[in-house]
């Protein structure tokens, strides 16, 4: 095993697979882990050959949300450290959020504090039934405000209030119910349950996964108006006579797999 404590790989397929390599500190994260995660984000953003992107994590826990030692030293940090802190995450996390192409957590242990916001930056999460959930921040006189804009997309206001100020543990099925969680599977079962959503993504255009990827951010919680029809409009009309969607159509049709699969 490496000794790098942020892994990254990419398999012929064109799967990256972004993976928290600190299992003996439950993959607790610190201002170093941050800045590796966002550059291996930003890599798989970055290279043509990545089609999707998993974020996993080594040993039983998926991450214990901040290490320690960073806590002890963010505790002797003035306003203007802390902030600069903050921003850190502020950054990995909206490149996680944002990165073009799919993203799947696969969480297979406990997901506390800051891990619950790199679960909700993905677009799926899929959970082994032993994963557990907790935003603890008021337990120790903090707040996930950081997070705070994923979360409550993912699991909305009420829920968010709920586990916002409570602190509580909850289980993968309560995090499936609000949510955060795609679908559970046996620990057995996680990497083949992860398998058959890769598959699936795998066989949709690439150019489509991304534009309808962006198409949620743009339209979500917008007036329907004027603007907002014509606005979508164009978009469908515009990728029906892309090379993706002519080819997508004609694949359709003529009742053949269309290009991008299997590439």
């Amino acid at each position: 095993m490496s000794d790098s404590i942020v892994l990254y790989s990419l398999n012929k397929s064109g799967v990256a697979t972004v993976c928290l390599n600190r299992a003996e500190k439950h993959n607790a994260f610190d201002d170093k882990v941050i800045a590796d995660l966002e550059m291996a984000f930003q890599r798989a953003a970055d290279d043509p050959k990545v089609k999707l992107v998993i974020l996993a994590a080594e040993g039983k826990s998926f991450s214990a949300g901040a290490d320690l030692n960073w806590m002890k030293r963010m505790a002797q940090y003035d306003y203007q450290d802390n902030l600069r802190d903050a921003q850190g995450l502020a950054s990995m996390l909206k490149t996680l959020n944002f990165l073009e192409k799919p993203t799947i957590a696969r969480v297979q242990g406990a997901a506390f504090g800051g891990a619950v916001g790199l679960v909700s930056c993905c677009d799926f999460a899929i959970a082994s039934e032993q994963a557990s959930f907790s935003l603890s921040e008021v337990k120790l006189g903090l707040i996930p405000a950081t997070i705070s804009p994923y979360v409550i997309a993912a699991i909305g206001q009420r829920a968010a209030r709920r586990y916002f100020l409570t602190g509580e543990r909850f289980s993968a099925k309560e995090a499936e119910q609000l949510g955060l969680v795609t679908k559970i599977a046996s620990h057995n079962e996680l990497d083949s349950t992860l398998d058959q959503l890769v598959n699936q993504l795998l066989n949709n255009s690439p150019q489509a996964l991304k534009q309808a990827k962006q198409l949620v951010f743009d339209v979500a919680d917008k007036n329907i108006d004027d603007a907002l029809i014509q606005d979508t409009s164009e978009r469908i009309a515009a990728i029906r006579v892309s090379d993706e969607g002519q080819e997508g159509l004609s694949a359709f049709f003529d009742q053949r797999p269309a290009a991008w699969i299997g590439e």
